[in-house]
């Protein structure tokens, strides 16, 4: 908490010094040398200097111009504080202010940024939402950058909720898959919650699937630590996964998988809008496709969902994929009520 304060009011007081009229070359190598020195110190410029000029573009609420009317322009130059703004008698005009109403330049300057720094924390809270939220329909995919320099990838049909905090980085995943290339931040930890699996990272690459029977977390890059939670206990550590490692965590326990990274990335193509099959079985092929379509798509006969499958597929060409199914293997596929149905072709006669 204190670095983000430290820099909030760095950067309030870099704002105040920019907007006084005595910046210099020497501010802006300090300023430069500032904003380079840290991630905190680049998010609190964007979130105040954002917030100032959002302040700065509603001037005219304290300009005294009346509500419902245009103002001038000489109109909208009003400072935070002028002698316009101090009412005095007839005859009075010349009369010092009251002791307790003089402010020197640097006091200005003081009050000046703090009342930025209150402006902008209400500001920001509506420009950057503490919680925000994010989902996916059926067959979507999008890309979410973090405040923190994270970057999300949610998969179709994807719902997460962002929760950063100074102590730790989270994200719930309420369903669905998601991509995380995670920034890197020794002091604030990243957390998948899912359920009561934890799966906590600090700078890594990883996708984390939430499926019915459990959770399979897919690492391409860095350390990935996958944790259970139970009520009113410290989460424990139950796997450490490293890059190439595939793990399918369930209640009774974890299964763990290690292939090459490329062997894992190309599991990932999804994110690309592909699904890559390689002598996959067509019914775990046709149990990918159906997280893209709302058109269910049933295979009732063994023979043909063993049917080994090869070749790159876009996720949207549910109807393609079909037709090449039919047209290279004995595979019939019929319209039945709101699904699709896949059956073995009829033999010919001899």
């Amino acid at each position: 908490m204190g670095n983000r304060s430290a820099s909030e009011s760095a950067a309030a007081a870099w704002i105040a010094r920019r907007e006084s009229g005595q910046w210099s070359e020497g501010d802006q190598r300090a300023f430069d040398s500032w904003i380079a020195d840290s991630l905190d110190n680049r998010v609190a410029w964007l979130r105040l200097s954002t917030s100032w000029e959002a302040t700065d573009r509603l001037k005219v609420l304290r300009s005294g111009v009346p509500t419902g009317t245009v103002p001038k322009p000489e109109e909208m130059q009003s400072p935070f504080f002028t002698r316009a703004h101090v009412k005095t008698a007839p005859n009075e005009s010349s009369r010092p202010l009251p002791r307790r109403l003089q402010l020197s330049k640097a006091g200005v300057r003081a009050l000046a940024a703090s009342v930025l720094v209150l402006c902008a924390a209400g500001l920001a809270w509506k420009l950057f939402p503490s919680n925000p939220a994010y989902e996916t329909d059926v067959g979507a995919l999008e890309a979410v950058p973090l405040s923190d320099g994270s970057r999300v990838t949610l998969n179709t049909d994807t719902s997460i909720k962002v929760d950063l905090t100074p102590h730790e980085r989270g994200v719930n995943l309420a369903r669905g898959e998601a991509f995380f290339e995670v920034a890197k931040d020794p002091t604030r930890p990243f957390v998948v919650h899912v359920g009561d699996k934890r799966i906590v990272a600090v700078g890594t690459q990883f996708s984390v699937r939430r499926d019915t029977d459990g959770v399979r977390v897919f690492v391409t890059e860095g350390v990935v630590r996958v944790e259970q939670s139970e009520p009113g206990e410290a989460s424990r550590s139950i796997a450490q996964l490293h890059p190439g490692a595939i793990a399918h965590a369930a209640a009774d326990g974890v299964i763990i998988q290690t292939k090459p990274v490329a062997e894992v990335e190309q599991l990932l193509t999804w994110r690309t809008g592909y699904l890559v099959f390689d002598h996959t079985p067509l019914g775990e092929a046709i149990t990918e496709f159906n997280r893209y379509t709302r058109h269910k798509i049933v295979i009732v006969d063994p023979q043909v969902a063993a049917i080994p499958i090869g070749g790159n597929f876009r996720t949207t060409s549910v109807e393609a994929f079909l037709r090449l199914v039919e047209s290279d293997f004995p595979v019939v596929a019929s319209e039945q009520d709101d699904r699709i149905v896949l059956s073995g072709a009829p033999s010919s006669p001899k």
